[in-house]
């Protein structure tokens, strides 16, 4: 895992104040850290959040951290690049619902912001400065030193034997032909549903998510349908390998896992809070 992918600081800073700015949705109560929560998973507690009218969203909201490092975005991966993946988080409805002229009539007329952008990028701020600011932005969060990371780099107390076995099994079944790389994930597609389909989903084809910070990203699954980890695996190694895991195979497998939760700004990543739960200070979270 790289400590950074070389974002211009002066950019990403723009692309920070952009991601938490609900003057960019249609109805200025939202913003891109509504959903994906930076200050805990990078996603939210709900199987599925609402669009901008109400209504659930297609899919469960993947984490924000580390997805500059996924080869396609989204769970079906139809998003090629993260270019394309903040054009349609400000402007779909589902998502933010913003329009251009808007956004850029608020960035421009900001006192902080306008300045930033000429500073940045020598000109006002445009369509394209817009995007890149964002994506500048989201190539800083990443969530590197997790203790597997620690390990790998030769620090053998960094996981536990119990950790470590679960890692070997974790290999040995089968589940790293397609969680693997560098994102643990993320850089192919799979039919979700080998051998059997799992109950109440259709068999499918999806981008193979990352598993980075699993433990802290619940409920799992693109439609958000499974509350737990150990479920999560279980019916994995069932669709995906027919394997039938006894609980103590389960449990190795979550430990492992465990293992893979980074750090952000010198902190853990957490699990969200339960849906409408107040945040540390007191507010409710956007």
């Amino acid at each position: 895992m790289p400590d950074t992918l070389e974002a211009d600081p002066a950019r990403a800073a723009i692309g920070r104040l952009l991601f938490t700015d609900t003057r960019l949705s249609r109805g200025g109560d939202r913003a891109c850290i509504t959903c994906h929560d930076i200050r805990t998973s990078g996603a939210s507690a709900v199987p599925r959040n609402l669009t901008a009218d109400g209504t659930p969203v297609p899919r469960n909201t993947p984490t924000a951290f580390n997805a500059a490092l996924s080869f396609r975005l989204g769970w079906a991966g139809n998003i090629p690049s993260l270019r394309e993946q903040a054009e349609l988080a400000l402007t779909r409805p589902e998502f933010l619902g913003g329009s251009w002229p808007r956004i850029l009539d608020t960035v421009r007329g900001d006192p902080v912001l306008a300045p930033m952008f000429q500073a940045a990028y020598g000109r006002a701020a445009d369509r394209e400065t817009v995007i890149d600011a964002i994506n500048s932005f989201e190539r800083t969060l990443l969530t590197p030193d997790s203790r597997f990371d620690r390990w790998l780099r030769g620090d053998a107390h960094a996981i536990t034997g119990a950790e470590q076995a679960g890692y070997d099994l974790f290999r040995r079944i089968g589940c790293a032909s397609c969680h693997q790389g560098v994102n643990v994930g993320g850089n192919l597609f799979e039919k979700v549903g080998i051998f059997v389909t799992i109950p109440n989903k259709v068999a499918e084809v999806l981008r193979v998510p990352s598993l980075r910070n699993v433990a802290v990203t619940a409920p799992y699954f693109d439609d958000g349908g499974i509350a737990t980890l150990p479920e999560a695996v279980r019916l994995m190694a069932r669709a995906q390998l027919g394997r039938e895991l006894t609980p103590a195979q389960v449990d190795g497998i979550v430990a492992f896992l465990g293992t893979l939760t980074g750090t952000y700004e010198g902190r853990p990543l957490t699990a969200p809070p339960a849906p409408g739960a107040a945040s540390q200070d007191g507010k409710p979270q956007l």
